[in-house]
């Protein structure tokens, strides 16, 4: 352990013994008291994670007796920390601004009316529907329409309760092992030698469309000169001692494929960058960046409605699509449109629109706090990660958070975080940080989708007019924008830029009907030159 890290660990144990007894015992009350479901959701999820490799009673008598020891000891420490007043906001950080596209356009025009027809539909006004909106505004021509349609207000969803990072996606080794795995499952008939293969073929195409990604968006920001809090620090991210090694391979793998954004940096590098104090190497993205995620929609939006051809429909709720054979009738509670294309931009609520995405897209919650104040050392911008928590400093506010397990399809974008959650991970940061002083503001949760594979689906889902966008793994910010793009111009028939996520890769049968999905062959060289950043 470092000589940091023991100051660190000597001082937070002297808190401890600061703690009362009667302290200790009404935080542990407390917290068994707000115990419900999404609680022992996660607690399952971070049973398996931490105590997964021992057999089943083994896993669960130490989880037990690491439950206690958070309620008698680490968490009632927090409360010399973590100031939490008897109202705490469930609206994100990101949203107490003023959304200047709320209940839109009827904030404008009290008689609007959705039109009777349009050429595209897009449902849901978040990263990739704004995405979506924005590509087509400058691709398309002024006679062919495009309709966006939210439930909400645009960002009110995932895209507007994260973390706010823009991250180069995942790195090359996490999406190889990942899709790996899958493949025993989805591709049976290969060799494991040829599903190694096929996984890495797999990631190398993922990189390159998430590096290119992090350039447009970059590009976009610098030539439209949107105001939102863009800044490119990097994201570090902690590594415990037992996964040194995969932290050495992957950085390895990074330097051997060309996606060297993926770097391993020294504790004395991680304290410099972030101020947070490990004992070990850490995992760093270069070219990950902060941003105002909701502001970052808003001018997409913005921009777009200056165009003829795209119009917003916000607090619009669809109730269904048909596929009436030469065009899709899209049913709201606002009334029916016909449009002859179709675009799913709603991540992890796409199974409650679409039930044949039941399994294929995997809802899972994660949740985030903020408050004014925090570690004083921890430096602004940069993301910050470690085993169990994510954090990052915005001016005064400092926001953590952590994610949960799988929901119902039902409950994807329910907004219910849980108290257990938001007080351990405040005790995971003081681990790393030392004592602070957080007066807690705002907590709030959200969900992100899964695939069985941890890839994203881009591609049309009935091989004609219905496409959707999804399954981002939690790294929506390193997708939607180019997958917008390449979407925008498929139904648009543009072949002059070029597309990053060919069917055979990204098409959803890969997950919906694997038997018939047009695999790529093991071993294939398709790839062009790689574009680092």
């Amino acid at each position: 352990m470092s000589v940091s890290e023991k100051n660190i660990t000597s001082k937070v144990d002297k808190q401890n013994l600061k703690v009362s007894l009667r302290t200790r015992l009404l935080v542990a009350i407390s917290l068994l008291g707000s115990l419900g479901r999404k609680d022992f959701r996660a607690a399952g999820v971070y049973a398996e994670m931490r105590f997964g490799n021992y057999a089943f009673w083994g896993k669960w008598t130490r989880f037990v007796r690491w439950t206690f020891s958070q309620m008698f000891v680490v968490i009632p420490s927090v409360t010399l920390d973590l100031i939490i007043p008897r109202k705490v906001s469930k609206t994100p950080m990101w949203l107490m601004d003023r959304n200047p596209l709320e209940n839109f356009p009827w904030n404008q025009e009290s008689n609007a009316a959705l039109p009777k027809e349009t050429d595209t539909v897009v449902i849901g006004a978040g990263f990739t529907g704004a995405a979506l909106a924005y590509h087509w505004s400058r691709r398309a021509p002024s006679e062919r329409n495009m309709v966006v349609i939210e439930l909400g207000d645009p960002a009110s969803g995932s895209s507007g309760r994260n973390e706010g990072l823009v991250v180069m996606g995942r790195y090359f080794k996490m999406v190889q092992d990942s899709v790996f795995k899958a493949l025993i499952t989805l591709q049976p008939d290969l060799t494991s030698a040829q599903q190694f293969s096929l996984s890495k073929q797999f990631a190398h195409v993922y990189c390159r469309a998430a590096y290119r990604n992090a350039s447009l968006i970059e590009e976009t920001i610098r030539e439209e000169d949107f105001n939102c809090d863009y800044v490119r620090a990097g994201w570090v991210q902690g590594q415990d001692d037992l996964n040194q090694k995969a932290l050495t391979d992957s950085v390895k793998l990074a330097k051997e494929t060309g996606f060297t954004d993926w770097v391993s940096i020294t504790p004395e590098e991680v304290l410099e960058r972030t101020g947070m104090h490990v004992e070990h190497n850490a995992g760093c993205s270069l070219g990950a960046a902060s941003w105002h995620p909701a502001k970052w929609v808003w001018c997409l939006l913005t921009a777009s409605l200056a165009k003829k051809n795209v119009r917003l429909f916000t607090r619009t709720e669809v109730l269904g699509v048909k596929n009436l054979g030469k065009n899709y009738q899209i049913s709201t509670n606002r009334g029916s449109l016909l449009a002859k294309h179709v675009v799913y931009a709603t991540e992890s609520y796409s199974p409650r629109l679409c039930k044949q995405l039941h399994n294929v897209i995997l809802p899972m919650q994660q949740q985030a706090a903020s408050g004014d104040g925090g570690p004083k050392t921890m430096k602004p911008h940069v993301g910050i990660s470690a085993s169990w928590f994510f954090a990052g400093r915005y001016g005064h506010k400092v926001l953590f958070g952590s994610g949960g397990g799988r929901v119902s399809d039902n409950e994807a974008g329910r907004n219910e975080p849980s108290r257990f959650i938001t007080k351990f991970v405040a005790a995971e940061m003081k681990k790393h940080f030392g004592s602070y002083h957080l007066e807690m503001r705002n907590e709030w949760s959200g969900t992100v989708g899964y695939t069985l594979d941890e890839y994203p689906i881009v591609g049309s889902i009935d091989n004609k007019g219905l496409f959707i966008i999804a399954g981002m793994a939690g790294s929506g910010s390193g997708v939607s924008f180019n997958g917008g793009r390449c979407i925008v111009n498929r139904i648009l028939g543009k072949t002059d830029e070029p597309d990053d996520y060919p069917p055979s890769y990204f098409a959803p049968s890969r997950l919906m009907n694997p038997t018939h999905h047009k695999w790529p062959k093991p071993g294939k060289q398709e790839f062009g030159h790689t574009e680092n950043v």
